[in-house]
């Protein structure tokens, strides 16, 4: 996959500018907070969420996976599990959808997301746990998406700007239609996002994430 990113303001392919150290702190107070009132939200929903999850198919409340971190270095990413169990055995069994899923990292009306998923999904609530990953620095609240290791390769030249921030629990491409982008639109959007970050940008993506969330557009 061949990415096209167009230049935008002063900074432009291929150079990573450094970033503000008011920008750095106010960002990580901003997650801080961010984090603490999410973990307070997860505490408060964690009964029923856990019992709606455990209940439909006795399966593990929480899904964890290694993603890539700042500077490509890799961490334990954690959800609410919105998928049957052994989700990925299932795409080994049916090739079809293995291609669909290799091509755009997404399938619509996923047959293996269960019926507490799709809400959990539909609502983002399926991200709080991340707001641990936010807490211990791993994670920002904004950000680009946070991969999986296999998915660097999709970046090309561009895998060593799209490791110049930490992964966001929100982003650019979230607020842009979400998973009614194609695969190389998010791409764009991550490294669009890294060059023209600020504390402005930051705080039009979190209130624009809200309305997303409620009107769960593209969320499947």
């Amino acid at each position: 996959m061949a990415l096209q990113l167009p230049k935008q303001g002063k900074y432009t392919y291929g150079y990573v500018h450094h970033l503000p150290r008011l920008y750095r702190l106010a960002k990580r107070i901003i997650d801080v907070v961010g984090s603490l009132i999410g973990l307070a939200v997860i505490g408060l929903l964690l009964p029923w969420l856990a019992l709606a999850i455990w209940g439909e198919d006795r399966g593990p409340i929480f899904y964890q996976q290694v993603r890539l971190g700042l500077y490509g270095r890799p961490f334990m990413t954690y959800k609410f599990r919105s998928m049957i169990v052994e989700a990925e055995r299932y795409l080994d069994q049916h090739p079809q959808l293995d291609e669909a899923w290799r091509q755009g990292g997404k399938l619509q009306d996923d047959p293996r997301v269960t019926r507490i998923g799709r809400f959990l999904r539909r609502t983002s609530l399926d991200e709080l746990p991340q707001m641990l990953n936010v807490l211990r620095g791993e994670m920002s609240l904004v950000g680009p998406r946070a991969i999986q290791c296999s998915e660097a390769r999709a970046f090309g030249e561009l895998a060593e700007l799209r490791q110049m921030m930490k992964p966001g629990v929100t982003g650019l491409w979230q607020v842009s239609g979400r998973s009614t982008t194609d695969y190389e639109q998010r791409c764009v959007l991550d490294c669009t996002y890294i060059m023209e970050c600020s504390l402005g940008v930051d705080l039009y993506i979190l209130c624009k994430t809200l309305p997303a969330v409620v009107h769960g557009l593209g969320a499947y």
